[in-house]
């Protein structure tokens, strides 16, 4: 479907999962975003930030804005997926599967590649994994010939997004987006509580933990409900 000219795919986890799976048996470069309705009002004012979303191979819902988005026009949203879970649903397929990731870290961020690295392995001991930490203004730096089948970017949007669409040359698989997913891993951060999660608030307990998150919320939750409800189908 399409959000405010964002292409937002709707499948069931199941095909979800299957989708990753088929990603990595492919000889190909294939991107993962997460769309939220952050991601959506950037794009409105980001031009190549909104072709790479709709030139991505999977544009998975993330964010209860999206499914408002969804009921708002006469859809329903068959599966809503954060970045966290996504990564962990990633995680398990690489930890089954033995293979290598590559983690690409804000060095600006809570979390560093070494730290996250090491909570990956605690949890999932046969995925190999390496990484560099990176300023997200300052990306020079090349993994194309990495020879690794995934790789993570928690740069945050548009930032994330740009630079994994700068490796599509490369020997990289599976590149996603993840966000804040790092510091949930490593702990910095904590998941809001699971009934938060099931309605949909969790931007609420993001504006307990991190207030200067006010103004990125305000756009979430005020401006993108009233862009959606004043739109015409």
């Amino acid at each position: 479907m399409d959000v405010l000219g964002v292409r937002v795919d709707n499948f069931e986890k199941k095909e979800i999962l299957e989708k990753i799976g088929f990603f990595l048996d492919e000889d190909k470069f294939c991107q993962i975003a997460t769309i939220n309705p952050e991601f959506v009002l950037q794009a409105q004012k980001d031009e190549k930030f909104k072709n790479i979303l709709n030139n991505c191979d999977l544009n998975i819902a993330d964010g209860i804005g999206i499914r408002f988005a969804f009921w708002r026009f006469g859809k329903k949203l068959k599966c809503r997926m954060t970045g966290i879970d996504l990564m962990q649903e990633i995680l398990k397929i690489a930890n089954k599967k033995e293979l290598k990731i590559f983690l690409v870290s804000n060095s600006g961020g809570l979390s560093n590649y070494e730290e996250t690295r090491t909570a990956i392995l605690k949890k999932y001991p046969n995925i190999e994994v390496h990484g560099i930490n990176l300023d997200k203004d300052n990306t020079k730096y090349q993994v194309q010939d990495a020879d690794y089948q995934i790789l993570f970017c928690n740069f945050g949007a548009p930032f994330q997004e740009k630079f994994l669409n700068s490796l599509k040359d490369g020997k990289i698989k599976l590149a996603v987006g993840v966000g804040g997913s790092f510091d949930y891993l490593t702990g910095k951060l904590q998941r809001a509580p699971k009934w938060m999660q099931f309605f949909g608030v969790e931007w609420f307990w993001r504006l307990i933990l991190q207030p200067k998150r006010i103004g990125r919320i305000f756009n979430a939750v005020i401006v993108f409900p009233v862009k959606i409800l004043t739109k015409s189908k």
